[in-house]
């Protein structure tokens, strides 16, 4: 009787420590998953349409490549005025200009061409007639758009067609004087995320490790710049998300939206938050073009629908404005909603 009690007291010491530890890990991921939300950002690809020349619009594209990277924005979302699309199209980046080219699907590739640090440029976008002016903005000088002499734990890079020396693996160009080699096997031509490792001196030699592009943030906390995804329409930007679980809180702005001070405007707690900014007609003109959406109350399809520019003194505030100024106004409420998470 005494060996069962000792053997049953034994299995609940047992099972109580696998409940605690269980415990724990779901805590220490809870906590990882609470400190690091993300905000993403939505724009129609219309505000394009508006630009009445090639280079105009590149400058457009480039307003908003810069308002998402000074604001550490993770995901830029562009979506098309189209009815309704089951599957979203492939933005189109052949040699050859395309007259039928959608502000969206030009905006899209501006977006993506300025996110990748320069040294990869030239290997990963082909001679394109929307890259015509895209010398004339200015840089993004993201975190990762790293120099040569400028040393990081990581690196983006570009798979060569190019076996390595006296090894397996894949050659790696991270934009220094010396191409790396990682040990998985890659296709050419494709971008990742290396780990340098933490020795400065030993930058270079020895085997590196390709990672999720995520890393970087997750782990240092760094920024890392912004994801592009295209959309054929509002309804599957929603849909389409990305991250687990999906966007767990939608803020639409327009000018017809609740007026808040972006000191009393309260955000719940979130994992991935998203910012939805309208075309040349507004959010409301978007909801209509959509089949999924067509007749729904605003309220309907955001959580929060704000007018974030109150007491305009034009009759119209700019797509690529109203961004610059709204992502100011959601800083502190963010801000807010971050430490809300945390339990701080």
């Amino acid at each position: 009787m005494e060996f069962e009690t000792a053997e049953n007291d034994g299995h609940l010491r047992e099972s109580s420590s696998r409940k605690k530890r269980k415990r724990k890990e779901s805590k220490t991921w809870m906590t990882t998953e609470e400190k690091k939300p993300t905000v993403s950002i939505a724009v129609a690809g219309s505000i394009i349409d508006n630009a009445q020349s090639l280079e105009l619009a590149t400058l457009l594209a480039g307003q908003v490549a810069r308002a998402a990277t000074i604001f550490r924005i993770d995901e830029v979302v562009v979506f098309d005025n189209r009815a309704s699309s089951d599957v979203d199209t492939m933005v189109r980046t052949g040699h050859d200009g395309d007259e039928s080219e959608s502000g969206a699907e030009f905006l899209t590739m501006i977006l993506r061409y300025l996110e990748t640090p320069q040294y990869l440029r030239r290997r990963l976008f082909p001679m394109h007639k929307s890259l015509k002016f895209v010398g004339l903005l200015p840089p993004l000088d993201a975190p990762h758009h790293l120099r040569k002499h400028e040393w990081c734990s990581f690196r983006e890079g570009v798979t060569l067609d190019v076996n390595p020396p006296n090894s397996k693996g894949t050659l790696v160009d991270v934009g220094l004087n010396k191409n790396v080699v990682i040990e998985e096997v890659l296709e050419p031509g494709k971008r990742i995320t290396v780990a340098m490792g933490d020795n400065r001196g030993a930058e270079i030699d020895g085997f590196k490790k390709a990672v999720d592009s995520s890393s970087p943030r997750d782990q240092i906390g760094m920024y890392w710049g912004y994801k592009v995804r295209y959309c054929s329409n509002l309804s599957s930007v929603i849909r389409n998300c990305p991250y687990k679980g999906g966007y767990d809180h939608i803020i639409g702005t327009s000018e017809h939206g609740l007026v808040v001070s972006s000191s009393e405007l309260k955000i719940p707690s979130f994992r991935h938050l998203l910012i939805v900014f309208g075309g040349l007609g507004g959010l409301e003109e978007n909801i209509e073009e959509d089949n999924s959406l067509k007749g729904k109350d605003v309220h309907v399809v955001f959580n929060s629908y704000l007018n974030t520019c109150p007491h305009q003194g034009s009759r119209t505030i700019r797509t690529e404005e109203a961004i610059f100024i709204s992502l100011q106004y959601f800083q502190e409420p963010i801000k807010r909603a971050e430490q809300l998470c945390n339990g701080k």
